[in-house]
C-alpha cells in the first residue's frame, strides 16, 4: 500500500484553506447592510409621512435615491475587490444571490403592477427581502441576519391583518431588523470593538 506523504505544498494548501474559511466568516463589515438599511428606511418614512400626514402620494418619487445608492455601491464593490489580495467562492455566491433577488424582485413588481395587484407589493417585497438576508446568514454564519430574515417572513404574513396605508411602516420595520442591527453588529466585528467570544451569542 502506498503511503500519501503529507509535504510542504499540502500544508500550505491547508493552512490557507483555514485561513479562508476564517475570512469568509468574519470578512463582511455591514457597510452596504447599514448604507441599504438606513435608505430604506427613510425612504418608508418619507413616503409614509407624505401619505399620511399631507394626502401626497406622490412620495413614492424619493425611492429615486436609490438609484444613485446602486451606482455608489457598484463603484465601492468594484473598489473592494481591488483591494483584496484574493476572492472566495462565498463571495462570489453572495454577490449571485443578491444578483437574484434584485431581478426577481423587480420582474414580481412588474407582473404585480401589471395585473393590478398594487395591494400585494409591499408584503411581496417582506418575502423577498427575508430570501437574501437569511441565505447570507447562512452562509457566514451568522445568526442575526439569518433572524432578520425569518422576521421579514412574519411581518410578510402579518402585512396581511394590516391596513395597506401601514406597509411601508413593517419593511422599515423590517430593515432595522434585518439589515440595520446585523449591519452594525458585522461594523463592530469587523473593527475589533467586539471580542471574539462575546459574538458567541449570535454565532452557531
Amino acid at each position: 500500500m502506498e503511503t500519501e506523504h503529507f509535504n510542504e505544498d499540502d500544508s500550505l494548501r491547508l493552512i490557507t484553506s483555514m485561513i479562508n474559511n476564517v475570512r469568509n466568516r468574519f470578512n463582511e463589515n455591514g457597510t452596504l447592510y447599514i448604507l441599504w438599511g438606513w435608505v430604506v428606511l427613510i425612504c418608508c418614512l418619507f413616503q409614509f409621512a407624505s401619505q399620511y400626514f399631507f394626502d401626497n402620494y406622490k412620495g413614492y418619487f424619493i425611492w429615486f435615491v436609490t438609484w444613485g445608492v446602486t451606482v455608489y455601491q457598484i463603484y465601492y464593490l468594484r473598489k473592494k475587490i481591488k483591494q483584496r489580495r484574493f476572492t472566495n467562492y462565498t463571495d462570489g455566491l453572495r454577490g449571485a444571490i443578491w444578483l437574484t433577488f434584485v431581478i426577481c424582485t423587480a420582474i414580481i413588481i412588474f407582473i404585480l403592477i401589471r395585473f393590478e395587484m398594487f395591494v400585494a407589493i409591499n408584503p411581496v417585497i417582506l418575502v423577498m427581502y427575508g430570501f437574501p438576508t437569511y441565505l447570507s446568514g447562512i452562509i457566514l454564519r451568522f445568526a442575526p441576519l439569518r433572524y432578520g430574515g425569518i422576521a421579514c417572513w412574519i411581518l410578510a404574513v402579518a402585512s396581511t391583518f394590516v391596513p395597506n396605508e401601514y406597509h411601508l411602516l413593517l419593511i422599515g420595520m423590517a430593515v432595522v431588523i434585518a439589515w440595520l442591527i446585523p449591519g452594525y453588529i458585522l461594523r463592530a466585528q469587523h473593527s475589533d470593538r467586539v471580542p471574539y467570544k462575546s459574538l458567541s451569542v449570535v454565532l452557531p
